[in-house]
């Protein structure tokens, strides 16, 4: 797929994702989310691209296994039209979120969306890192769950723990997974892409800890009283000190681990080699 073909399917996904939008407007709304008619359109439309691009990334290392083997330079029409579609749907809620939400409330989400705008970017327009783009999609399978999950709250609904659970797989585990192949791969990866991606992944690590303790709180609080989410905690504390290898764990790794991990990719791809060059020159003085 060239530029010009790129460009364009980025464009008509900008376009699509704005239409089915429109059309979520003409539809019946719970009365319990009139109130927040552009939260649920926007909610319904960010579900749509969920459903898509998680089964169309899934589809993609199915089809294509060899993909896994190279994340670099491995390329498809399939997996590129994938990025260049998701690309697509980031610009257009990019803009509905400028629009329609203020700064202080929607900081956090166009942040994020010029991140994965600008890594994505790259990917489409180089031909290169599809695979790792591809990768990073697999996390929207959470996303339909928590969509879902946002949906059910807006019409007056309780909602499963599923979420949770597909948060801890297809969130945690996905980004871990790609921190460690970033920092197996680092000397592989130019300066300025092996920066990008060390941001984008430690930006969107945060945001999931943030997220997660968030969906904790939520959930505790639709199942509990004050007081007993307080004694939760103080038993959920303990039992994390003594069940070090539980799954809570997995949670404390995005938080500490991967950071750490990130921090010694940029050290290790970026300021190392500067070191060991004024090192060399020394020793030949």
């Amino acid at each position: 797929m060239d530029l010009r073909s790129t460009l364009l399917v980025i464009g008509g996904s900008v376009c699509s994702f704005k239409l089915l939008n429109t059309i979520v407007r003409l539809l019946p709304t719970p009365v319990q989310a009139s109130k927040k008619a552009w939260r649920w359109r926007n909610i319904s439309t960010s579900l749509a691209h969920s459903s898509l691009t998680g089964a169309w990334a899934v589809l993609c290392f199915y089809l294509q296994p060899q993909t896994v083997e190279d994340l670099i330079s491995s390329h498809s029409v399939f997996s590129h039209s994938l990025v260049a579609v998701s690309t697509g749907y980031f610009i257009n809620d990019l803009l509905d979120l400028a629009v329609n939400q203020s700064f202080k409330q929607s900081w956090e989400l166009l942040f994020h969306h010029s991140v994965v705008i600008s890594c994505f970017s790259v990917a489409v327009t180089t031909r290169l890192y599809l695979g790792f783009a591809v990768v990073s999609l697999l996390v929207e399978i959470n996303s339909v769950f928590l969509h879902i999950r946002q949906l059910l709250l807006l019409s007056g609904q309780r909602n499963s723990w599923l979420n949770m659970g597909t948060f801890l797989v297809f969130r945690v585990c996905t980004l871990g997974w790609m921190a460690r192949w970033l920092a197996g791969h680092s000397e592989h990866i130019p300066r300025y892409i092996l920066m990008m991606g060390t941001a984008g992944l430690s930006l969107i690590s945060t945001m999931n800890t943030v997220l997660f303790y968030r969906l904790l709180r939520r959930e505790a609080a639709l199942h509990f009283s004050r007081s007993k989410i307080t004694d939760s905690v103080f038993y959920f504390i303990m039992w994390l000190r003594l069940k070090t290898e539980s799954i809570p764990v997995l949670v404390l790794h995005q938080c500490i681990l991967i950071p750490i991990t990130h921090t010694f990719i940029i050290f290790n791809g970026i300021f190392l080699p500067y070191f060991h060059m004024e090192v060399d020159s020394s020793n030949k003085e």
